[in-house]
C-alpha cells in the first residue's frame, strides 16, 4: 500500500486492494478486520506523510479496539463510496 503521496493516491490504491479482496470472495467483515490489522501496523510502524494520515494515526492511537474497528469500517466504506467499482 502506498505510504507516500497524496491522500487521494492512498485511497485509490486502497480501492484497488478492496476490489481484489471482493473478487477473491472476502466478506465485508473480513475486509474490515484486515483493515484494522493494517491500521495497527500503520500506527506502530509508519511515519505519516500527509495531514490526513497524521489525523488517522492520532485517532487510531486514542481509540480503543471497538473504536478502531469503527474507524477501519468507516475508511473502507469511504473508499467504497468514492470507487463504486469496489462493491
Amino acid at each position: 500500500m502506498g505510504l507516500t503521496g497524496t491522500f487521494e493516491q492512498f485511497t485509490d490504491e486502497l480501492a484497488g486492494k478492496l476490489k481484489i479482496a471482493r473478487q477473491t470472495g472476502m466478506s465485508q467483515k473480513e475486509i474490515v478486520d484486515r483493515a484494522a490489522d493494517i491500521g495497527d501496523w500503520l500506527a506502530r510502524e509508519v511515519v505519516p506523510k500527509s495531514p490526513e494520515q497524521r489525523l488517522l494515526k492520532e485517532l487510531w492511537e486514542v481509540s480503543d479496539q471497538k473504536e478502531q474497528q469503527a474507524i477501519a469500517s468507516a475508511v473502507v466504506k469511504m473508499v467504497q463510496k468514492r470507487s463504486p467499482a469496489v462493491h
